[in-house]
């Protein structure tokens, strides 16, 4: 098992061997992450240690949006086959897949029109 967050998602990841099907939410992988970026970006962990198509992947996430989803299911990923193998650790750590995306959306402030743009400044 592995958890792992991203902006406003996070997601738990539970794997075991077998034949390589991949659920998220209870939907087929291919049917839930339609972009291909998106789905290299979540199997990214399983091509550093390959391992691609050796793992059952159950995935459950919430929160955010598609890419913000994705990479909460990659770091989860990436921590759930460093639990089960731990020989992994380096090669996951030295992609950089065991380390939290810490930017998020930053917040809008009252009197401003977003989070940096102000109104138009009238002199008179």
């Amino acid at each position: 098992f592995g958890r792992g967050g991203r902006k406003r998602a996070s997601a738990g990841v539970w794997i075991k061997p077998g034949t390589g099907v991949i659920t998220v939410n209870r939907r087929d992988f291919v049917d839930y992450f339609t972009r291909v970026d998106t789905r290299d970006d979540v199997l990214r962990p399983l091509t550093v240690v390959n391992m691609l198509g050796q793992w059952d992947i159950k995935c459950m996430t919430m929160g955010g949006g598609v890419s913000g989803q994705a990479g909460a299911i990659r770091l989860a990923l990436a921590k759930a086959i460093m639990a089960y193998i731990p020989e992994t650790r380096s090669a996951l750590k030295k992609d950089g897949l065991l380390k939290r995306d810490a930017r998020i959306v930053f917040p809008k402030k009252y009197g401003q029109v977003k989070a940096r743009k102000k109104y138009t400044w009238v002199k008179r």
